[in-house]
C-alpha cells in the first residue's frame, strides 16, 4: 500500500512520525529503538500485535496499534486515504480510561436440555470435562445407557433466571429414572415447581429460547438439535466454561439522579422498555442494573435523559474525545467529505476486513469508528460529528440483529429530526444492515458528497452525557446551515416542554414536589408555578402526579433555553387570613371551597360566622374553633352519617 507521509504529517502535528516497509521483519530493529524511547507509542498494523508485544516486554509506557492497511491504505482510492490514516492514529492517541470488571465463576454443573438422545450424545461428550445432568423434557424413548456416568432425568423448564454460574431453573414435570428400565427409560411419578441450579445451559431442545435475546446471556448456549456441527460448537464452548471469568461491568450507574418513580408513581422508564436480555429491574424510585446479566449493548445509557445510567467502555465524554481527534485531524490533513462509519468489532471489523482482502476496500472518506456496541451511540455522539465537520453518518448492522434495536432507531429518529432542521440537505443519517462486504462497499461508495460545516467546532468537554449533550447541541447550533430557535423532537426523546391546562390547574404544587431535576419551581411568596425548560429530561413524573391531569410533556429542543429565565407558567393572588393576615394558599382556591361550603354542609349553616374558619391559615383555625367552643360530635345521632372517601367517589363517577 502506498503511504501519504505528508499528509499524516499535516494532521497529526508536534509527532514524531516514521515510515518502514518492513517493520516486523527486516527493520525490527527500528521498532526496538522506538519502544526504549519515553512516551506513547503507536503502531499503524495490527496483523504482527503479538510480535511487537513480545518485542517490546518490560516497556512501561502505553503502546497501541491501529490497522491502517485494511481501513485505509487496502482500497482502490489508497493513495488518496492519507488524511484518513492520520485521523485514525489521531484517534487512537486519545486515552480510553479503564474500565471495572465483574467476576464470574463457573464450577461446571452443567445442564444438557433437550428432547431426545442427542442431548444425550452431548452429554456423552461433556461427562469427562463438566459436572452433567441431561434432562428430556417430554420424552418418547429413550435408550437406557448400559452404565450411569450422568444422570437423566425428564422435566419441563418452565421458568429460567441467572448467569454463567448462578442459574436458578423452575422446573415441571420432573421424574427421574428407575434403575430397572429395559429397552427404554421409565420414569417414576412427576413432580412440578422444583428448583434446579447449574452453572451452565446447554439447550438442545429445539424450542424457544429460554432468555429473552439468548445470545447474549453469559453461560447459555443453544444449538440446534438437527444440526450436528451447531451442536458440537456449542458441546465446545460448554467445555471451556469453567473457572473465573472477567466481565466488563459495562454501565455505570448513579441511582440518585434516576429519575424512574416518586411517591410510587412511574416517570421515565426507557431503559426498562429498552433492555433486550431484562437486566434492568424497578427498585423503588430509580431501578437496578443486573451488572451479571448485562450485555453491554448500551440503550439504556443512550436513552437515559439524566446520565444516571452510563457506559464505561469507554465513557461518552472519552468517545466525544476521540471523534474530535479524527475528524479535526482530518480536515487538518486536507480531508473532506468526512463520513463517520459506526461500527463494533466482532460483526463490523470482519466486514471491513474481507472488503479490504478480497474487494474494494473502503471509500478514503469513509472513517471506520469502532464501538464496544453500536446501539452505545447517543444522540450527543451525533450532534458533536456534525459540529466536528462530518458529513454523515452511517451505522452497520447485522442483517439479523442479536436483539432489538429499538433503542438506536429511537436515537437516530431525533438526530435526524435536528440536523434536518438545522439545514443539513440530504440523507445525513442512516444505517447499512448487512453481512456481505461488497452489499457494504456499494452503499459507501453511492453516498452522494454532501456539504459539511465549513468552521466546524473545536470544543473538548468533559461530564455527564447530559452535559455534553447540551454543549454538543449548542455548538452544532452555531455551526448549523439555517439555524432556528425550535425543533420538534419524536416521543419519548429527552428534551422538551410541558404543556399545561392553565384553566384546570390549582396551583396545588403537586408536580413541583415530584420534579426531580428542579424544571418545575415554585415560589415561597405567592402562588405560582414556574417551569424551566433547559432542566426538563420529559421524565413524565408530573404528569403521572399531577391530580387534576392538566399536564402533558411536548418533546422539542429550544436553544434558546439555556440562556432563558424561568418561565411563569400559573400565577395567582395568595390568600390572607383574615385574622393574622399571613398568606397560606390559593385565593381563588379558598372562595371556591367557601362557597361550596356556605349552606351545603352543616358545619357552616348560611350566614354562620364558623364559615370564616375556612379563609384562616391552619393555626388561626384551630384557635377560632377552640373559641367557638365547636364539637362537631354534638348531636351526631340527629345528623346524616359523615359522608366518606367512597361517597365521594360515588358522587364524582355519577357527575361524570
Amino acid at each position: 500500500m502506498r503511504l501519504d507521509t505528508a499528509a499524516v504529517r499535516r494532521g497529526c502535528r508536534n509527532t514524531e512520525i516514521a515510515e518502514f516497509r518492513q517493520l516486523c521483519r527486516a527493520e525490527l530493529d527500528h521498532f526496538h529503538n522506538a519502544a526504549r524511547t519515553e512516551g506513547p507509542l503507536i503502531v499503524g498494523c495490527t496483523q504482527e500485535t503479538p510480535l511487537f508485544d513480545d518485542e517490546a516486554e518490560g516497556r512501561s509506557w502505553k503502546m497501541d496499534f491501529v490497522n491502517l492497511r485494511e481501513t485505509a491504505g487496502w482500497s482502490t482510492e489508497g493513495a488518496q486515504a492519507g488524511p484518513k490514516m492520520a485521523a485514525l492514529l489521531a484517534a487512537a492517541s486519545e486515552p480510553s480510561p479503564a474500565y471495572p470488571f465483574v467476576a464470574l465463576k463457573s464450577g461446571g454443573v452443567a445442564l444438557i436440555y433437550g428432547c431426545d438422545e442427542v442431548a444425550a450424545e452431548a452429554g456423552q461428550l461433556l461427562a469427562d470435562h463438566l459436572d452433567v445432568t441431561v434432562m428430556i423434557t417430554k420424552p418418547t424413548q429413550i435408550t437406557p445407557p448400559a452404565t450411569t456416568t450422568f444422570p437423566i432425568v425428564k422435566g419441563t423448564i418452565r421458568n429460567a433466571k441467572g448467569h454463567l454460574g448462578a442459574f436458578e431453573l423452575t422446573v415441571d414435570d420432573y421424574a427421574a429414572p428407575r434403575p430397572s428400565s429395559r429397552d427404554a427409560l421409565v420414569f417414576e411419578a412427576p413432580r412440578s415447581g422444583l428448583t434446579s441450579r447449574c452453572d451452565i445451559i446447554l439447550d438442545l431442545s429445539g424450542r424457544t429460547p429460554l432468555f429473552p435475546a439468548h445470545d447474549l446471556r453469559d453461560g447459555y448456549l443453544r444449538a440446534d438439535p438437527r444440526a450436528p456441527s451447531a451442536m458440537l460448537r456449542a458441546v465446545l464452548k460448554a467445555r471451556d466454561l469453567v473457572g473465573n471469568f472477567d466481565k466488563p461491568k459495562f454501565v455505570k450507574f448513579t441511582p440518585e439522579i434516576c429519575v424512574h418513580s416518586r411517591s410510587k408513581l412511574t416517570g421515565c422508564h426507557r431503559c426498562l422498555d429498552l433492555c433486550p436480555t431484562t437486566a434492568i429491574t424497578p427498585d423503588g424510585d430509580h431501578v437496578k442494573i443486573n451488572a451479571e446479566v448485562c450485555a453491554g449493548c448500551g440503550q439504556c445509557t443512550a436513552t437515559c435523559p439524566t446520565g444516571a445510567a452510563a457506559y464505561a467502555l469507554p465513557p461518552a465524554d472519552a468517545l466525544l474525545h476521540k471523534l474530535r481527534a479524527m475528524l479535526l485531524t482530518y480536515r487538518e490533513a486536507g480531508g473532506s467529505n468526512a463520513i463517520v462509519l459506526f461500527h463494533d468489532t466482532r460483526h463490523g471489523s470482519t466486514l471491513i476486513d474481507a472488503l479490504a482482502r478480497h474487494g474494494d476496500g473502503l471509500p478514503a472518506n469513509v472513517l471506520p469508528f469502532a464501538v464496544n456496541e453500536v446501539t452505545q451511540v447517543g444522540l450527543e455522539a451525533v450532534a458533536a460529528s456534525f459540529a466536528y465537520g462530518a458529513a454523515g453518518l452511517r451505522f452497520l448492522l447485522r442483517a439479523k440483529p442479536l436483539h432489538d434495536l429499538s433503542g438506536l432507531s429511537q436515537t437516530l429518529a431525533m438526530a435526524d429530526a435536528i440536523v434536518s432542521g438545522l439545514g443539513f440537505s440530504g440523507k445525513r443519517i442512516a444505517t447499512i444492515e448487512t453481512d456481505d462486504p461488497d452489499v457494504l462497499g456499494q452503499v459507501l461508495r453511492a453516498i452522494e458528497p454532501a456539504p459539511a460545516v465549513q468552521c466546524p467546532a473545536t470544543f473538548k468537554t468533559v461530564g455527564r452525557r447530559r452535559e455534553l449533550l447540551r454543549f454538543a447541541l449548542h455548538e452544532l447550533h452555531r455551526v448549523a446551515p439555517t439555524p432556528v430557535d425550535v425543533i420538534t423532537l419524536p416521543e419519548g426523546a429527552p428534551l422538551g416542554a410541558i404543556s399545561v391546562n392553565v384553566g384546570g390547574c390549582t396551583l396545588c404544587l403537586s408536580c413541583v414536589s415530584a420534579c426531580p431535576t428542579g424544571a418545575l419551581r415554585d415560589d415561597p411568596e405567592r402562588p405560582v408555578l414556574k417551569f424551566v425548560e433547559d432542566a426538563c429530561v420529559q421524565c413524565g413524573l408530573c404528569q403521572s402526579t399531577c391530580p387534576e391531569k392538566v399536564i402533558t410533556l411536548k418533546p422539542q429542543i429550544d436553544f434558546r433555553a439555556a440562556r432563558a429565565p424561568a418561565q411563569i407558567i400559573k400565577e395567582e393572588e395568595p390568600a390572607l387570613c383574615i385574622r393574622c393576615n399571613r398568606p397560606f394558599g390559593v385565593k381563588s382556591t379558598i372562595e371556591k371551597i367557601a362557597a361550596k361550603l356556605e349552606g351545603r354542609h352543616w358545619m357552616y349553616p348560611a350566614g354562620d360566622k364558623r364559615l370564616g374558619a375556612v379563609r384562616m391559615c391552619a393555626d388561626c383555625r384551630v384557635i377560632a374553633m377552640s373559641e367557638q367552643q365547636f364539637d362537631p360530635f354534638k348531636d351526631i345521632s340527629a345528623r346524616a352519617p359523615p359522608r366518606t372517601t367512597d361517597d365521594y367517589l360515588r358522587d364524582r363517577e355519577n357527575k361524570d
